[in-house]
């Protein structure tokens, strides 16, 4: 089995194919985040047109690093939601004119399940499994039971993990994307000098909270004489990413009580996401599943953040399924993984 899968949700242009026996015969990305920096986020519109410019370009690589042609596929696969609607739109038309051209079937993959099966790919660990989804977009905790069946245990209130990072690293005058700036600085500071809060600690729940934490580093940071020195900023980035950690081990611990509990069968823990690459947080679980007597899984870096491999390996398990998708499939910028999960209620909630 050969499946092409494009992803074009946020910043990244990526193509890949994947056979059904696991391997990445392709995997080709190119990254934005020269084009956004500018303006210290993504600009929507910026993303979608420079989408729009190598969609085509991306797919073609990969096909010539996979060494196969259009014929070769057994479907082709892409990123149907959520994410930035433009970008979206574009990566699910690329895979529909292939897939209409090349008469192969369309599949539309929800991005969170690309994450969430990343583990598959790369491990081939058996369902069910817990599994922390922590990016710029995203911070849930998920009981994944099998393809397209996910129970949602806990979500954010209000901020993604990921955007936390961002705002913070804006704030201490550190460079876009925040979350590789905030763990160099980090490295080099003492994380006990600024005590900041652990958003949830102890709460009843597996509920996340990030607004209240930048907060506080905005008050921090005000505070302190300007210019900033460089001890300052790395203090500042330890003490945020140190408070960043335990608050969200503290979730993940609840969260693993109510897992371990429901489906004891359970033997792995996964963390996904871009904020996977954090080496505090992922210090922080892996000390937890071992007390839980859980295995500990994050993919390799380059499979955490956003890829085409992920998108390509959801469509191999959904095609097995017989999970196809008709070419008016209408591209969604929400598309939650567990639609039964009640409404997430909080201050500064987006959804």
């Amino acid at each position: 089995m050969l499946i092409l899968g494009i992803e074009t949700s946020c910043d990244e242009t990526a193509a890949a194919i994947v056979d059904g026996d696991r391997h990445i015969l392709a995997d080709v990305v190119l990254s934005q985040i020269d084009v956004h920096r500018p303006y210290g986020g993504i600009v929507p519109e910026v993303a979608a047109r420079a989408h729009l410019e190598n969609a085509d370009l991306m797919v073609a690589e990969a096909m010539k690093q996979a060494g196969i042609s259009f014929a070769q596929l057994d479907a082709v696969a892409a990123t149907g939601g959520p994410g930035l609607i433009g970008g979206v739109m574009v990566g699910v038309m690329t895979a529909k004119a292939i897939a209409l051209a090349a008469q192969k079937p369309f599949l539309a993959v929800n991005h969170l399940e690309g994450h969430a099966l990343t583990a598959r790919l790369t491990d081939d660990i058996a369902f069910p499994y817990l599994l922390l989804l922590a990016s710029g977009g995203h911070c849930q905790l998920l009981a994944v039971l099998g393809v397209g069946d996910y129970r949602r245990l806990g979500t954010t209130i209000d901020d993604a993990v990921g955007e936390a990072f961002d705002k913070a690293a804006k704030m201490i005058g550190l460079g876009y994307p925040g979350g590789p700036q905030i763990q160099a600085w980090a490295a080099k500071g003492d994380a006990a000098r600024f005590i900041l809060p652990r958003p949830m600690k102890g709460k009843p729940g597996c509920d996340f909270s990030f607004s209240g934490l930048k907060n506080a580093v905005r008050l921090l940071v005000e505070s302190l004489p300007k210019p900033l020195s460089d001890q300052d900023i790395a203090d500042v980035a330890a003490g945020f990413q140190a408070a960043v950690a335990q608050s969200m081990a503290d979730r993940t611990r609840r969260a693993i009580e109510l897992f371990t509990r429901q489906w004891p069968q359970g033997k792995h823990l996964v963390v996904a996401g871009g904020v996977a690459a954090n080496s505090a947080l992922r210090a922080e679980l892996t000390n937890l599943a071992a007390k839980a007597g859980l295995t500990f899984i994050a993919p390799p870096l380059k499979l955490c953040t956003d890829n085409a491999a992920m998108i390509a390996w959801a469509g191999v398990e959904r095609f097995r399924l017989g999970l196809v998708d008709g070419l008016d499939f209408a591209p969604r910028p929400r598309w939650p993984l567990d639609p039964t999960a009640p409404k997430a209620k909080g201050a500064g909630v987006k959804a």
